[in-house]
């Protein structure tokens, strides 16, 4: 932005008398109204307020009208200059920035801040739209449906008095959000095969945008957040399963695709969610409060005490043989530096979620819960407020999908009922998941292959937001049972082709109880697209459940080779909800 010719001036007092000098940056020594600092001679100039040698105690005799002019001029000067001093830069939203893709085919949302009631232009594609600033300083505007473009174009917006800002290589596509916790977060260089996937990354029509605003305890206007163009070089750092779910889309689709990310390691859903969503409901309010209560009274002194008597004890512990260096406890300072970084309970939302709203998206990956698997028993609500609040943050109903959690040595009913919460939450419209039942680590809580959870979101969206032939959007999901006898039947949606097992072997993972909820292992004959299980000690049977344990060993998919997800038909309370 081009400075203003004038620059701020200040009034400041010479000596003992009336006259005014005008300044900018310099002090006032430096000027030649102040450069008598004798008070014995002031210095004679026409360009002077007043020339006079004069005793100590004598006041200088000044001359009336010129200083009037130099006041009026000074008044002058200053309400000319008002308006500068409050001049707001005219800038875009965070999200718009060198490399981005633009939605296709929907009207295209874009916003910034400038001056009070100014008049703003965004020109792009042949299209040109105004608006005025409102009272906040704060436009909005919404370009007409762009069609998909691979040519590198320039966005502007142009103001007041020759102002402009240009956004340069922008692409029109296909754009999707990914949000959620470490395993969202977790880049291409951890991924399977990443020195493959490196070679194969050249794909410029893929850009990448990572937020990295910091949370923040009431809703940011402004984020920050770069795009990057896909090459060998930049994947390493890409969100592994949104950059495995973006190379799916462009391949099928063939249009540019802009992938927008915001996540961090270790985060609860609660973290992620507005304030006021979490308060709408009494049971998802209570654990935002206690959140909340825990986030503001959060003592870094009596942290770190604590911290020197678990090393104490770790040190005894591990001169009697009894304790391994895996369990010191882990360093204090990197503890409080990652325990603000997640802020509190809506604090991602309020810093990094709200300002990339409402820049358009064709829809919405979610992968996290892995943090909130000690309090299963709220998640599918908290679950079902996100959906519900993101589209109403962005005024559209957005498809939106998740990955449901993988196998894992994590002893409870934890994640077994975590992936319950996320199979009920499909009950909502224009939602699918990604079932992972079968492609994680038994002991490492970050499974590597990444590449296999993008597939399956993809296969969810080209069938469902694409329209395209795909051979199955999901793995069986259960749709109905009906007992009969001894016999419980299971009916599935997304059979594709007639349920099987994996390997070809007995279907294995299922258990049928009684009243008395006593489980046993089941006997299940597959019949198209239901499963028929029993058990010969179980005359009376009234529930089944499938894969229902953190690291089951299940083996039910579909003709696509996409797993069932693990389930169970009765509702009974959890044994104990939290660990």
């Amino acid at each position: 932005m081009d400075r203003p010719l004038y620059r701020a001036l200040t009034p400041h007092r010479v000596g003992r008398g009336n006259a005014l000098c005008l300044h900018d940056t310099d002090p006032p020594e430096t000027h030649d109204l102040a450069a008598a600092r004798t008070k014995k001679a002031w210095p004679n100039s026409s360009n002077h307020l007043a020339s006079a040698t004069r005793p100590d105690d004598a006041a200088p005799t000044l001359n009336p009208f010129p200083l009037m002019k130099r006041v009026l001029f000074l008044i002058t000067l200053i309400i000319r200059a008002l308006p500068a001093l409050h001049a707001a830069d005219l800038r875009l939203g965070s999200p718009f920035a060198d490399h981005m893709v633009l939605q296709r085919d929907k009207p295209v949302a874009v916003w910034g801040w400038a001056d009070t009631g100014e008049s703003v232009t965004i020109s792009f594609g042949g299209q040109s739209k105004s608006t005025q600033a409102g009272p906040d300083g704060k436009w909005s505007l919404k370009l007409d449906i762009l069609t998909a473009s691979t040519e590198s174009r320039a966005l502007t917006a142009s103001g007041k008095d020759g102002r402009k800002v240009e956004v340069k290589d922008v692409l029109v596509g296909e754009v999707w959000f990914g949000s959620g916790q470490s395993n969202m977060a977790m880049a291409v260089g951890g991924a399977d095969h990443f020195e493959a996937e490196k070679a194969a990354a050249n794909l410029p029509l893929i850009r990448y945008y990572s937020a990295s605003s910091d949370p923040a305890d009431k809703p940011q206007a402004e984020g920050k957040g770069l795009w990057q163009i896909c090459t060998p070089e930049s994947v390493r750092r890409f969100s592994a399963v949104l950059y495995f779910f973006g190379r799916e889309i462009h391949r099928e689709v063939g249009v540019p695709v802009g992938l927008i990310t915001a996540s961090a390691g270790a985060t609860h859903i609660e973290s992620w969610l507005s304030a006021e969503a979490q308060s709408s409901d009494p049971e998802t309010k209570a654990e935002y409060d206690a959140q909340l209560k825990s986030w503001v009274g959060f003592d870094e002194a009596k942290f770190r005490s604590d911290y020197e008597k678990k090393l104490a004890a770790w040190k005894l512990a591990a001169e009697q043989g009894k304790a391994a260096d895996k369990d010191k406890p882990g360093d204090p300072g990197r503890l409080i530096a990652h325990i603000r970084s997640k802020g509190g309970p809506a604090g991602l939302y309020n810093g990094r979620v709200v300002n990339l709203a409402p820049f358009t998206l064709r829809g919405i990956l979610w992968y996290q819960g892995e943090s909130n698997a000690g309090n299963p028993g709220i998640y599918h609500k908290q679950l079902s407020q996100l959906v519900t609040s993101w589209r109403s943050l962005w005024n559209d109903e957005l498809p939106f999908a998740w990955v449901q959690l993988p196998n894992f040595n994590s002893p409870g009913e934890g994640w077994p009922r975590m992936r319950e919460a996320m199979l009920k939450t499909l009950a909502l419209p224009k939602t699918g998941m990604a079932i992972t039942i079968d492609i994680g680590d038994a002991k490492n809580i970050h499974p590597t292959n990444k590449q296999e959870v993008g597939r399956r979101l993809s296969l969810w969206a080209l069938g469902t937001v694409y329209d395209k032939n795909v051979p199955a959007i999901s793995g069986p999901l259960p749709a109905v049972s009906s007992v009969s006898g001894n016999t419980i039947t299971v009916t599935f949606k997304h059979a594709n082709g007639g349920l099987k097992t994996m390997d070809g072997g007995p279907v294995q993972g299922f258990q049928i109880a009684g009243a008395d909820q006593q489980w046993k292992p089941a006997t299940v004959r597959i019949d198209g697209d239901k499963v028929l299980v029993s058990s010969p000690d179980i005359a009376a049977p009234v529930a089944v459940r499938y894969a229902w344990a953190d690291n089951p060993t299940c083996n039910l998919c579909n003709a696509a080779n996409l797993p069932a997800t693990p389930f169970r038909t009765d509702d009974r309370p959890a044994s104990a909800e939290k660990k």
